[in-house]
This record gives C-alpha cells, sequence and structure tokens, in this order.
C-alpha cells in the first residue's frame, strides 16, 4: 500500500494542509519506528507502522479546523473515526482501526458517554502494540506548532485536561517504550 497515494486522493498535493499532514505524520512515524526499532524484542511489524502512522490523521480535512487548513464540518475530535471511515473504505482495515483509535490516548466509552463526545459509542482505545506505539508517539507532535518535540511534561498536562484515564494510560506507554517512570497524580 502507498499511504501518499491515498493521502493523495483526499489532499492536494500543493496544499497547506497536505503539507502539514504529512510533515506530522512523518514526524510520528519516524518517532514510532525508531522507538520500534530500540525494541525488536516486540517483534513489531515496521512496515505497518510506518504506513498506518503515516495515515493516522487522514481524516483532519473532515473536521473543522482553520489553523491547519481543514474547513469540514465535524468537531476535530472526530478526525479519528471519520478517516478510519475512508482508509476502511480503501480496503485498509488494520490501518483503519489506528486512524480510529489514537485520538487523545484513546478513548473510552465510559469517556465518550460521560463527556457526551459527539463519536460512536464504541472503545476507542488502541489494542495491538502497534496502535499503542503510533498513538504514544503522534503525542510528542503538533500540527500547529512544529518546533520539535513536544516534552512528556506538556503531553501529560494536556492530557489530563480530560480526565486521569489518558494520562495513566500514557504513563504506561512511557515505562513501556522508552523506560520512563511517572508518579501518577
Amino acid at each position: 500500500m502507498n499511504p501518499l497515494e491515498l493521502i493523495g486522493t483526499y489532499y492536494p498535493v500543493e496544499s497547506d494542509r497536505y503539507r502539514i499532514l504529512t510533515e506530522h505524520s512523518r514526524s510520528v512515524a519516524d518517532k514510532a519506528l525508531a522507538i520500534a526499532r530500540a525494541h525488536p524484542e516486540m517483534q513489531l511489524d515496521l512496515a505497518f507502522i510506518e504506513e498506518a502512522a503515516l495515515l493516522h490523521d487522514i481524516g483532519i480535512f473532515l473536521c473543522h479546523a482553520p489553523a491547519i487548513g481543514c474547513y469540514g464540518q465535524a468537531e476535530y475530535i472526530c478526525h479519528g473515526y471519520l478517516g478510519a471511515e475512508l482508509v476502511r473504505a480503501a480496503g485498509f482495515p488494520r490501518h483503519a482501526l489506528v486512524c480510529e483509535r489514537h485520538t487523545g490516548a484513546g478513548i473510552s466509552v465510559e469517556m465518550i458517554e460521560g463527556q457526551n463526545l459527539p463519536l460512536p459509542r464504541r472503545d476507542m482505545q488502541p489494542q495491538s502494540p502497534e496502535e499503542q506505539l503510533i498513538c504514544f508517539a503522534d503525542k510528542f507532535f503538533s500540527k500547529t506548532k512544529t518546533d520539535g518535540e513536544k516534552p512528556v511534561a506538556r503531553i501529560r498536562k494536556g492530557l489530563a485536561q480530560y480526565g486521569q484515564e489518558g494520562v495513566i494510560r500514557f504513563d504506561g506507554w512511557c515505562k513501556l517504550f522508552l523506560g520512563m517512570e511517572h508518579e501518577n497524580e
């Protein structure tokens, strides 16, 4: 599969939103691949990680996010499951799961219902090690502030705005993928 070809189906290659999407996604893919290569014992699927990381945000154009050149109708939180629909329709169901499950640190049905989020009522938490790794790597990069990786403390603070569930999951990934320990607050 060629992720950039699929992205080009929905994004004019010369557009700002194509550049923003592909630069962000390349950063996420590179970080995820570096972590995967540092953990050969996990036997992660490197080709899949690269492809899925490049596609994880394909649904942003369907959302209203003017700062990144997207003027769709949906709320930004919907970009994951909307992108998953596009990727699934293209015949890549495993890649679609990454799109659907990468938002935040994953979104549980309880979070969707408790916060009345405009999402389908289903579990959208990353399951496979590859899904978890891409979701984790994504947290380190902004689409609007492209001055490098976000520090872990800033990521944790951002996730905490939506409850401790995401922070706890992120902390587990820090330990799993980076060997970092955090005290839960």
